[in-house]
């Protein structure tokens, strides 16, 4: 979801740019030190894809936010938590001040709630399903699921410490969609990453040969 400009107090916003700041710094200096040269490709072509998935948006509460595809499982699974950050991040930027979805002082919040708090709730769902055996096309549909479900959670929060609406009205109506949303993105994850894991390996046999 994407909140947009106006919505949320300064503190708000602020408290959470500054996290997500952090966070994006973080993960800079580890992809610099850990990234090899061969996995920049394919992270480009995963945030074209995933800009492209996020492009379908349904209205949640009216004016004050819209739902859609996240992706940070599909990323996080594939490239891991600190990477994905920053494919996340390159992709609410755009939105936000190429097509104007969500605001750009809410950027911060927007790149927390898809950047962040989706790619980490996937990667740690889907390695708490691994060590418990749980077969993998179910992991992955539940690390996306849960992914999608913790960031409609968060906007209930931020909305409602910003007294746009309380959170026992909001919780539950962006549960309900968000829930069904992220049906829609299991089964998506579940259906390209088998994909994406091939094309990852084939620019890796590419790499070494070349």
């Amino acid at each position: 979801m994407h909140i947009p400009d106006g919505i949320l107090t300064p503190a708000v916003w602020m408290s959470t740019a500054a996290l997500s700041g952090i966070v994006l710094s973080r993960s800079v200096h580890y992809s610099n030190q850990k990234l090899a040269r061969r996995t920049v490709p394919v992270m480009g072509a995963m945030a074209a894809f995933l800009f492209a998935a996020q492009m379908i948006n349904f209205p949640l509460l009216g004016a004050a936010a819209s739902g859609h595809l996240i992706g940070g499982a599909l990323s996080a699974i594939l490239f891991g938590f600190w990477p994905t950050t920053l494919i996340m991040t390159i992709v609410v930027f755009i939105q936000a001040f190429v097509f104007q979805d969500g605001g750009i002082t809410a950027l911060g919040v927007n790149i927390f709630n898809m950047a962040i708090l989706a790619p980490v709730v996937a990667v740690s769902i889907h390695k708490l399903f691994r060590a418990w055996k749980v077969p993998t096309s179910l992991s992955v549909f539940g690390a996306a699921w849960c992914s999608v479900v913790a960031v409609s959670l968060a906007g209930a929060l931020q909305l409602a410490l910003s007294g746009v609406i309380p959170f026992t009205t909001a919780a539950p109506a962006l549960l309900i969609w968000h829930a069904l949303i992220g049906i829609g993105e299991g089964l998506i994850t579940v259906a390209v990453l088998p994909y994406a894991l091939r094309s990852s390996l084939m620019l890796e046999r590419k790499e070494v040969l070349s």
